[in-house]
């Protein structure tokens, strides 16, 4: 397994819409790994594929407790069919807006069909803490980050911060 780099604010491939999945193979299940791998190691509890530089709709979620057996989750082309009127308050972060948290509110229920990554269809129906997880990275899917919901003045000033820290940054390297 590979530990990815994270693709950080204001790179401008977070803001794309993820292309859908089209072949299930070994190359996708290698991509799965590393995409967890890399999500342990940040350490966090989601991670979209675009965010380790890939626009597809796939993203790996796993919510347990760290006294719990991992639970890791592979979610491929998921879709929110279903989510309910009562509303959660999550303190939320992300791994490509490091250090920074702030409250979202969002719907407390979902369910999301997805594909495995056999290609088989898959249903889960989620509240919780798993709900948000799920939702904030759907949002990536589609080029939404979670500071979108916070007010314009707050969210300008997060952008503000992680462009100047971007040119500070020395250039990422391309390994092939």
């Amino acid at each position: 397994m590979t530990i990815k780099p994270l693709v950080l604010l204001p790179d401008p491939i977070l803001r794309e819409t993820s292309r859908p999945v089209e072949r299930f193979d070994d190359q996708l299940r290698t991509f799965a790994d590393d995409m967890l791998a890399t999500m342990y190691d940040a350490p966090g509890i989601g991670l979209a594929a675009v965010q380790v530089g890939e626009p597809l709709r796939m993203l790996v979620i796993d919510v347990s407790e760290k006294d719990e057996e991992p639970a890791p989750m592979v979610v491929i082309n998921p879709e929110i069919v279903a989510s309910s009127d009562a509303r959660n308050v999550h303190e939320e972060g992300c791994l490509s807006i490091p250090d920074y948290y702030a409250e979202v509110e969002r719907p407390a229920g979902v369910t999301v069909n997805y594909l495995d990554l056999d290609g088989k269809q898959q249903t889960v129906e989620a509240d919780g803490l798993l709900a948000t997880c799920l939702q904030h990275e759907i949002d990536h899917l589609n080029g939404v980050l979670f500071i979108d919901y916070l007010s314009k003045l707050k969210r300008d000033m997060v952008v503000r911060k992680f462009k100047k820290l971007a040119k500070d940054r020395p250039p990422a390297r391309m390994v092939g």
